[in-house]
């Protein structure tokens, strides 16, 4: 079934080209034959020669005293560029190539399933042949794009408990720890013995203090975000927002609610749990020679110790990280708050403002309707020169005083008292104007007094309505530096209270 299913899904898989390296490290008996060396893999017949250990890569001729101890022989492809590297049903091999590296080295057939996998990635199991039996490890870690790259980086080791060398496949992006974990491994290659060292390596640098630092930096960015919010006071001037703005503090509530979950410690942790359970397989079928081995047993006690600190680091973080989410938790909706408030305080004033536009609109029609009258009724010229034009004007129409009728109206004279229609009516225009302009003075004041009005309508109606939504929510809950009086207890309070058998004493707490 394996071999079918490695066949199926090896066929699916697309080929990218990826530089490729090989990292050899030997033990001996006599440490002036041990090896370590890294150098390009140029040609196929290069690739395959290595596999074999024929060709170039022939092991040299050795005194009969000499003996192989233990090694690791890898196949490396560090700093990978292509974007589709780590992408779901690709391998940077071709495909002849990438399955005599399995069948020769006896690497896991289920490596090339996990393709499509993301975040970290481990796996350990024993392969089938009882005569010389590999123990088997995928190790991975990838995630989706960045800026149209993949990421990640994976190993595939068999170990043989027969010869003690571990063989296997290691690529890594730019972005991971793959080239400082091989240097690291160059510097520990007296301890290759060990299968588990490589995966070790590999994970105590993504296990590094960078992650802790980062929990650290978020901290210290969640207390500048308290002080905008909720005014706590923990953090130096300097350090403070320049304004309450609140899209760019919510912007920054989510990049900051985003890095804290970088890295989620629950999955490291049951990474440490498979290590541990996948360690203690391994010292089980370690021949009794190698198990009696003191550099062995203290190497292996020591990965253990190792395994044991990540797991109470683990802990302590995802502690942290817990209470950084819940005080992010608790300033999100101590936004949402201050947003909702607003938003009620907006409302309010275009209520106001819509009332302003009523009244308004009241006066205008007042003063039309002032206007409409005095033209209609009080216009004094009109009413004046209606009275006076039959007695101080002769325009000759009528009979004449020869008896004849005279309808030229040449004669015509004007009465020498009509001084008296303009004595009349400028001054009593005047006092209309003037009367007029009084009554509006007292109605542009009483108007004044109903915006007051209004305005402390408004402001009593928002008061009002914040101490309504703070009694519901606050109830006796006294704030630091809120200005509020604490709550008082009157002396009935143990009266009511034995009155209460049945219910628990009042609880306080400090917001």
């Amino acid at each position: 079934m394996d071999n079918y299913l490695f066949k199926h899904h090896l066929n699916q898989c697309s080929s990218v080209t990826e530089k490729t390296h090989y990292l050899q490290i030997l033990n001996y008996s006599e440490p002036e034959y041990n090896i370590c060396e890294e150098h390009r893999l140029l040609t196929d017949d290069d690739f395959d020669n290595f596999l074999h250990q024929t060709g170039t890569f022939a092991p040299d001729p050795l005194p009969e005293a000499v003996k192989l101890q233990d090694g690791i022989r890898l196949i490396v492809q560090k700093n990978a560029q292509h974007v589709n590297t780590f992408a779901p049903d690709y391998i940077s091999l071709e495909k002849d190539f990438y399955e005599s590296m399995v069948r020769t080295w006896h690497l896991p057939f289920r490596a090339i399933e996990g393709s499509s996998l993301v975040g970290p990635f481990f796996w350990c199991s024993h392969d089938q042949n009882e005569n010389d039996r590999h123990l088997q490890i995928i190790f991975r870690k990838s995630d989706v794009r960045k800026k149209g790259k993949t990421r990640g980086w994976e190993i595939m080791l068999s170990y043989s408990y027969r010869t003690g060398i571990t063989s296997g496949y290691v690529k890594g992006t730019e972005t991971s720890d793959i080239v400082d974990s091989l240097e690291h491994l160059a510097a520990c290659r007296a301890e290759v013995g060990h299968p588990f060292l490589l995966p070790i390596i590999i994970l105590s640098h993504d296990l590094s203090s960078r992650g802790d630092r980062r929990q650290r930096e978020i901290r210290d960015w969640l207390r500048r975000l308290e002080n905008a919010i909720t005014m706590r006071n923990e953090i130096d001037e300097k350090e403070t927002y320049a304004d309450f703005d609140v899209d760019g503090i919510n912007r920054d509530l989510v990049e900051c609610h985003s890095q804290v979950l970088w890295k989620r410690p629950q999955a490291y942790q049951e990474i440490v749990k498979e290590f541990k359970g996948a360690m203690d397989d391994f010292i089980k079928y370690v021949p009794e020679h190698g198990r009696n081995s003191p550099a062995l047993a203290a190497l292996h006690a020591s990965m253990i110790g190792r395994l044991d600190f990540y797991r109470v680091k683990l802990t302590g973080m995802e502690h942290y990280i817990h209470t950084t989410l819940e005080r992010l938790h608790i300033q999100r909706q101590a936004l949402y708050n201050i947003m909702a408030q607003k938003e009620s305080k907006l409302n309010l004033e275009i209520a106001s403002q819509q009332r302003r536009v009523a009244h308004a609109t009241k006066r205008d029609g007042t003063a039309m309707k002032t206007l409409s009258l005095l033209g209609a009724v009080f216009l004094p010229g009109t009413f004046m020169a209606s009275v006076f034009s039959m007695t101080f004007f002769d325009f000759n129409v009528g009979p004449s005083d020869g008896g004849s009728d005279d309808s030229s109206g040449d004669g015509a004279t004007v009465s020498k008292k009509l001084w008296v229609y303009f004595a009349v009516t400028i001054p009593l225009t005047v006092i209309i104007l003037l009367f007029w302009y009084y009554l509006d003075r007292k109605r542009e004041e009483r108007y004044l007094k109903e915006d007051e009005e209004i305005e402390k309508g408004i402001e009593t109606m928002e008061k009002d309505i914040l101490a309504i939504m703070r009694s519901k929510t606050i109830k006796t809950v006294t704030t630091w530096n809120s200005g509020g009086r604490s709550p008082t207890f009157s002396s009935s309070m143990p009266a009511r209270r034995e009155r209460r058998k049945d219910t628990s004493l009042d609880q306080f707490e400090m917001v």
